[in-house]
């Protein structure tokens, strides 16, 4: 589906096409979407456990991004305890903060994904 979708989308050379899960977060981390990398995006308001309730996912990923960080005065999550959840399922993993509303982290999610797209952009020797 993802190979027949992206023959139809015909993006020019260069661009970056994202493949957003729909769904749960474990049939993303047990099949090959033929992606180059793959980030897991939890949100605050998703509470602490998301790691240690989907493993899979975030020991797949090659980045995980913590969302809605501006949420985080507003509900009960406890951001230690999330990082420690996140690298209990994938020891060093990178691992980015953002707030999309607000624009914090966005800088490094962008230059996150410029790197995937210059590695696959790059002459092999």
């Amino acid at each position: 589906m993802v190979a027949r979708a992206r023959d139809e989308l015909d993006p020019p050379a260069g661009a970056l096409v994202l493949i957003e899960n729909v769904g749960n977060l474990v049939c993303p981390a047990l099949f090959d979407l033929g992606e180059v990398a793959k980030a897991v995006v939890a949100s605050v308001p998703e509470s602490e456990d998301k790691p240690l309730k989907y493993p899979h996912a975030f020991r797949a990923a090659d980045l995980v991004v913590l969302n809605k960080i501006d949420l985080a005065p507003h509900v009960a999550f406890a951001h230690e305890r999330w990082l420690a959840a996140a690298r209990t399922a994938h020891p060093g993993v990178d691992v980015l903060s953002l707030s999309a509303k607000r624009g914090v982290g966005l800088g490094a999610w962008y230059a996150w994904l410029r790197s995937r797209r210059a590695a696959v952009e790059a002459p092999t020797a």
